[in-house]
């Protein structure tokens, strides 16, 4: 009994990652015009998915830095080409973040959604299948198959249930930046097979290319890795794909999308391209704080709600970058810290705008004021996520702001105090933007029929609440699991720093 109950927990990981496929297959064969069926399915299987990956936690066993729930399937056997899965402290958060926004994603567009809901429902359970598989894969082939997968259901979302005019462009802008950044990416894959025999990523560990093989792969898994983040200058396409996608599409592109370039430096340009990390190290800091600095002041002249969250969102993904090219276990698990607190943060703030466009149909700030008196709770959550945007003590980015800080100045001193000083800018334009938006007089010209968060509104913010609160309050329980697999990463490459 014992030994049936160890295999299925083995196996869990591969259960997590074909249930979003049995949905799909379920909602196929439920008729188009039945909604209550269709929603009712997708639901309860993401609902049902975020359950199941929590045991992943419960079961991760913290003492190891090893990859654990390890499967492998054959694929390609002449080819020696593996379907290999696996989770290690740095990949499990961001796999339950992922089950945890689809989910949400399906409650926030329970109502908003009025045509296509079966082809909108499937492409967020195909999106969910891709994204659990670039966590968990251990192949580097297939990583890259399920790193670019990820672009066509969300390239779908924002082209077809985009709210706006321009959203044909924004897809069109999304793919061909993301998919065009990744063409070297390929070609190195290819190589390196060549070179290996190989792209497991278990035996790539253990082989050592030379310096100069180092440079030109970790370049060529630069340009699509940055542009996922995205960095100063391949960060265009964020804004325009956020302004034009439905909110939900907003919520999974800035919760879970733009964690993919930073854990693909994680888990790919640190550990097989460690000499190469360090030398390109000096370059990746000037460009985070130039990303941090510009995107800030960007954020302050812009007219559109959505705007200014996806350019506070570009800010805060390049002060990640600052804690990972710290090269030392306190900025790395700032930066992971933070990426799991943005994806908490930036989710809620796109939902907030996603509550008032509803009502409204507009996002112009310019015709938004004095909600405090009409919509008390809304303005109540949107004041927690303004004050956890801008890292108040006792919330998520607090914590991983400040161990990325510390992390970072041991590094380099100068990105340290320019990356601070793009905080401070940041709180300002997240208080103006509050302070617009939530005070003053009412524009009743412009808007009426103000409206309270409801109850489903309010039981989405719900865990987006307490994650950020329990990330800030004990982040003991997320760095204890996290801690054993970032010191072996700092093991491969601290060599390279001292």
């Amino acid at each position: 009994m014992l030994d049936f109950f160890l295999l299925n927990v083995t196996n869990l990981l591969i259960l997590i990652l074909v249930l979003p496929l049995i949905g799909t297959f379920l909602l196929l064969f439920v008729p188009s015009s039945n909604h209550s069926a269709l929603k009712a399915i997708a639901l309860n299987t993401s609902c049902f998915l975020y359950v199941i990956s929590l045991f992943l936690w419960v079961f991760f066993n913290k003492s190891i830095g090893s990859f654990q729930f390890v499967s492998k399937l054959l694929w390609i056997p002449f080819l020696n080409l593996n379907f290999s899965l696996g989770i290690d402290g740095i990949s499990l958060f961001f796999i339950l973040l992922t089950t945890l926004l689809i989910f949400l994603c399906i409650l926030i567009s329970w109502n908003s959604v009025k045509t296509n809901i079966k082809e909108f429902l499937i492409a967020f359970l195909v999106m969910e299948f891709f994204l659990i598989g670039v966590f968990s894969i251990l192949d580097l082939l297939l990583f890259y198959i399920y790193f670019e997968s990820v672009l066509i259901p969300m390239y779908l979302i924002v082209g077809i249930w985009g709210s706006r005019e321009r959203k044909i462009r924004a897809a069109y802008f999304f793919f061909l930046y993301t998919l065009l950044g990744s063409v070297l990416m390929l070609l190195s894959i290819l190589y390196i097979y060549y070179q290996v025999g190989t792209t497991d990523y278990e035996v790539l560990l253990t082989f050592i290319f030379s310096k100069t093989e180092q440079k030109f792969l970790w370049l060529s898994f630069f340009g699509s890795f940055a542009t996922k983040v995205p960095m100063v200058p391949v960060h265009l396409w964020l804004p325009e794909a956020h302004v034009e996608a439905p909110t939900a599409g907003s919520v999974i592109l800035a919760g879970v999308l733009l964690k993919l370039g930073t854990y693909g430096f994680l888990r790919f340009s640190f550990p097989l391209f460690p000499e190469a990390s360090f030398y390109f190290a000096p370059i990746v800091y000037l460009l985070s704080v130039v990303g941090i600095v510009y995107t800030s002041f960007t954020a302050i002249r812009q007219t559109d709600f959505k705007r200014i969250i996806a350019y506070t969102s570009v800010a805060h993904m390049n002060l990640v970058m600052v804690g990972l090219f710290s090269f030392n276990t306190i900025g790395l698990e700032g930066a992971i810290l933070q990426s799991l607190s943005h994806g908490f943060v930036a989710s809620a703030l796109f939902l907030i705008i996603g509550v008032v466009y509803e009502r409204h149909h507009t996002r112009m700030v310019k015709y938004y004021g004095g909600l405090v008196h009409v919509m008390p709770l809304y303005t109540f959550i949107f004041l927690f996520f303004t004050m956890s945007n801008i890292g108040l003590p006792g919330t998520g980015s607090f914590v991983g702001e400040f161990l990325i800080l510390v992390g970072s100045f041991k590094t380099n001193t100068s990105a340290t105090f320019i990356s601070a000083t793009g905080m401070i800018i940041g709180g300002c334009y997240s208080l103006w933007l509050f302070n617009r938006i939530s005070y003053g007089n009412l524009k009743t010209q412009y808007l009426k029929d103000y409206i309270d968060i409801n109850k489903r509104e309010f039981f989405i913010f719900l865990p987006l609440i307490f994650g950020t609160i329990a990330i800030g309050l004990y982040p003991e329980i997320f760095l204890n699991s996290m801690h054993m697999s970032v010191n072996m990463l700092v093991e491969i490459t601290h060599i390279y720093t001292l």
